[in-house]
């Protein structure tokens, strides 16, 4: 996509600037200029931020959001308890459901925010248990709901092998996750071919977690993929540190960083529970922790020790994972409002050198998500893919304010409601807050639920 744009107002890496004209070629940004003047072609914008990254999805969970909001009979609902939940409902998912639901989903994020999407993807068998004729076929079916929707996408399979530390067989739910590694080796062979890198698509690899992939088959599978993104869930819950300190004599963190070479590539996804020590290695690993803030709040994981990680220098970003709440604003809100419940303070992830909070979130959030997509994105820059927000600089919430009270209003106050128009890769994906293809999505997505949820 070759387009020029012009932004009346933009946030720049080195902050707001005005008259910023941008020259997209093949959906990136070549040239951005500040104090420019429009030219008649240019495509025109009042008020644009960068589109954020969103580092962790499961997109078929977004069609069980809100079925899991009831007590369960052991009167303790926890994450587990939701497992079980969540197993049920995969159950009868087909191919042609996945890529329907994961097109709601990405359409929502788009909406919502997001640009571009790391699909943790761990559904390989058919719901019988069998591999399809093509074992990678649940996988590009991501690809072509990403496709659809205009959303940049980092896909990263999943290889899972247990139910748990030392082996544990799988359960039943379990069974559409499993492979062994040289079946997984097919899956990302297929997917590498399928999604070739550029500056809107990637492929990394996701060894689920310490409890569902062995020692010496995580060793394996390094010593394999020693280039690109590699996503990890660690200590997420405090049963999960447990069992895990039992079985290995080390916290999930703890062992990572010990046993697996954590660098750049690395993203721990939620990374909840932490020691001091954990937090001072994971920060000098320069890995991102990829923290789903809604989410571990829906499921009470447990609150990121984000103070002390910033602190020593650590990388984050942000996820939706279980897609509870499509809103990336609400994430860093929630981000931010948890440590303010539990430190009984306010402003508290404002830095020193940007006491806005919003403007300090916003920037470490698009930094730490194009690390672990390893993509072009995260800001309005030469290089960078042409992905952009256009805010209603005309809503009521916006009135009388300008600089940085924008992004905090955005955050803290409009939310999604301030996002008017998203382009990605240079093209208008969504205008006055809709998804261009919005109604399609929601009738494929309507009729696929409705059978779902209601065919015995």
């Amino acid at each position: 996509m070759n387009r020029t744009f012009f932004f009346a107002t933009a946030w720049l890496p080195a902050g707001w600037r005005r008259n910023v004209r941008a020259v997209v070629r093949e959906g990136v940004i070549t040239e951005v200029a500040c104090g420019a003047a429009p030219a008649p072609a240019d495509a025109r914008f009042c008020l644009v931020v960068p589109g954020l990254p969103d580092l962790h999805s499961h997109a078929f969970q977004r069609a069980m959001a809100g079925l899991a909001e009831r007590r369960g009979p052991s009167g303790t609902d926890d994450f587990w308890s939701w497992r079980e939940v969540m197993y049920r409902f995969l159950a009868r998912i087909e191919p042609d459901d996945l890529e329907t639901i994961a097109a709601y989903a990405y359409a929502d994020l788009l909406e919502a925010g997001f640009t571009s999407v790391g699909e943790f993807h761990y559904l390989h068998r058919s719901p019988q248990g069998g591999l399809y004729d093509d074992p990678a076929e649940l996988a590009l079916r991501h690809a072509a709901a990403a496709d659809l929707t205009g959303i940049g996408l980092t896909l990263l399979p999943v290889f899972y092998e247990f139910s748990q530390f030392g082996g544990a067989p799988p359960t039943a739910g379990q069974q559409r996750f499993i492979t062994d590694l040289e079946t997984f080796e097919r899956i990302v062979e297929r997917v590498r071919a399928e999604v070739q890198p550029s500056s809107e698509r990637n492929t990394g690899i996701a060894p689920h977690s310490l409890r569902a992939v062995g020692a010496p088959h995580l060793a394996e599978l390094l010593a394999r993929h020693r280039q690109g993104p590699l996503h990890i869930h660690a200590a997420e819950q405090v049963r999960e540190v447990e069992d895990c300190v039992q079985f290995t004599g080390l916290r999930p963190v703890e062992w990572l960083l010990r046993h697996a070479e954590v660098d750049a590539r690395w993203c721990l996804v939620h990374a909840t529970h932490l020691t001091p020590d954990e937090i001072s290695g994971l920060a000098r690993s320069g890995a991102v922790a990829g923290l789903c803030p809604v989410t571990e709040a829906n499921l009470g994981d447990g609150t990121f020790p984000a103070p002390a990680y910033r602190a020593a220098g650590g990388r984050w970003g942000i996820g939706t994972d279980s897609h509870i709440r499509l809103d990336a604003a609400g994430e860093l809100r929630q981000l931010e409002y948890a440590q303010r419940l539990l430190r009984r303070e306010r402003n508290v992830l404002a830095r020193p050198d940007q006491p806005s909070t919003g403007t300090s979130l916003l920037e470490e959030a698009l930094r730490g998500g194009a690390q672990a997509l390893a993509l072009p994105v995260g800001a309005i820059a030469r290089g960078c893919r042409a992905d952009f927000l256009a805010l209603d600089a005309q809503h009521p919430d916006l009135a009388g304010r300008d600089s940085d009270a924008v992004i905090d209003t955005w955050l803290f106050a409009a939310g999604r409601s301030l996002i008017k128009d998203v382009i990605t890769g240079g093209r208008t994906v969504v205008e006055n807050g809709r998804h261009k293809d919005r109604d399609r999505i929601n009738t494929a997505y309507c009729r696929t639920l409705n059978r779902l949820l209601h065919t015995p």
